[in-house]
């Protein structure tokens, strides 16, 4: 049965074009830089926000149906998401999925319940995807929504409750191991903490350590062999949460050598709620080989929270793709963690949202390609720091000098003059003039 009536299967028609259910600038097949559109922007649907966020807010209820013709709470409705879910992946030509457990069905009481719920559903999912090219990019299990994580998960005082943690990874690994997933993320929703006058911190790391250690185990043991991910986010819903940015994330990883078997997968509203630009996380991952995948959304300047909005911004979406390439594209995909606003309650709504995301980060790629083949930045960065590729510079970068041997050139020049000047408008102008010239 079709869901979506009066909905097409979404075409590119070009920049020209007046057709709200079709791609201006997201050209599949178009080849930039050597490869495929389609192979730089593997994108997914978020089951979550897609097939189940209703416009609820915390001073309203549900404004869109998510219902798909069957009633809520049922595994009926369960299925009618997964006939919404391949209907909406066909139509769009989106060609992967990311889930938590419990999008993809009503949570029991009883955790063998839901366990025996999610076999049943994996298996109607594995049915939809023969045929297609559809695939799973990555699978989580929500470890934030209910009461009992409270005080998170991995960072939970109650040994019951981490059990229970426990047990949800291991049936979300089972699950994405069932359905060729790429990738399992931890996002850290509630691993972090109100106030010091209650918190163990060092005991709380510890003991997400030890989680994350066992479900790398068990997932290699089950024949897992793609990336486990950390998702950063600096707070909300914990006002300090462990996991706070790249670089946080990175040095836990390190510390407790998890970081051979681990990724991140930076969101870009999480990165701005951190006080950072979206590209600058994603550079830290790069740097240190940690660049996985990326949830692609924005947030609002003007809102403090994570407002999870689909990605508009073409400037942003450039400096992204502009990391992606530069880093070799991702192991990962780029999973629209984004919903409709309330009042874009609609079908067309859902479609013409995502035509959004893909045609913003194909602009993005685009001119990507343009800055890249144009030169300017890559050969300003490069004699930027012309000074360490010759003489004392050179000792520098190859490790072959001393702190009394610099002292001693220092002695000797009296005062150095300034460094080049950084020329940041200039260059700011000239991606201004690449990308809109």
């Amino acid at each position: 049965m079709e869901i979506f009536k009066n909905i097409p299967t979404i075409k590119y028609e070009g920049p020209e074009s007046k057709n709200p259910l079709a791609f201006k600038f997201y050209d599949s097949e178009k080849v930039v830089l050597g490869k495929k559109m389609s192979e730089h922007l593997p994108f997914a649907m978020a089951w979550w926000h897609n097939l189940g966020a209703a416009g609820t807010d915390m001073f309203g209820r549900d404004t869109a149906d998510k219902s798909f013709g069957a009633q809520k709470g049922t595994m009926e409705h369960a299925k009618a998401k997964v006939d919404a879910g391949f209907e909406f992946m066909k139509k769009t030509g989106v060609k992967y999925f990311c889930f938590h457990d419990v999008d993809l069905v009503p949570e029991a009481d009883d955790i063998k319940v839901t366990n025996a719920r999610l076999d049943e559903i994996s298996d109607y999912i594995l049915e939809k995807m023969k045929g297609t090219d559809i695939k799973c990019l990555w699978g989580t299990a929500n470890m934030f929504s209910n009461p009992r994580f409270m005080n998170g998960a991995g960072s939970t005082n109650s040994a019951d409750v981490y059990c229970f943690a426990a047990a949800q990874i291991k049936k979300a690994l089972d699950v994405t191991v069932k359905l060729g997933g790429k990738g399992y993320v931890f996002w850290g929703g509630r691993e972090g903490y109100e106030t010091l006058l209650n918190t163990d911190v060092k005991f709380e790391l510890e003991n997400i350590a030890t989680l994350m250690h066992m479900a790398v185990d068990y997932g290699r043991s089950i024949g897992f062999k793609g990336d486990f991910y950390i998702e950063p986010k600096p707070k909300e819903p914990m006002k300090h949460q462990y996991d706070f940015d790249a670089a946080t994330a990175i040095g836990f990883l390190r510390q407790y050598g998890l970081d051979k078997d681990f990724k991140l997968n930076i969101e870009a509203n999480h990165a701005t709620l951190a006080g950072h630009t979206f590209e600058h996380d994603l550079r830290i991952s790069a740097i240190n080989g940690m660049l996985g995948s990326i949830d692609a959304n924005q947030g609002d300047y003007l809102l403090g929270w994570d407002t999870d909005e689909f990605p508009f911004d073409v400037y942003t979406a450039t400096m992204c793709m502009l990391e992606v390439v530069r880093a070799g594209g991702l192991t990962g995909g780029f999973n629209f963690d984004a919903k409709n606003r309330r009042p874009s309650y609609t079908y067309e709504d859902m479609f013409e949202a995502y035509i959004l995301g893909m045609d913003t980060f194909a602009l993005g790629l685009l001119n990507a390609e343009k800055l890249i083949k144009d030169g300017r930045i890559d050969q300003f960065v490069k004699e930027k720091y012309a000074s360490y590729s010759t003489g004392i510079g050179k000792k520098i970068r190859e490790k072959k000098t001393t702190l009394a041997e610099l002292a001693a050139i220092a002695d000797d020049m009296g005062a150095p003059e300034l460094p080049g000047s950084g020329k940041q408008e200039y260059l700011e102008s000239v991606v201004n003039q690449v990308l809109f010239g």
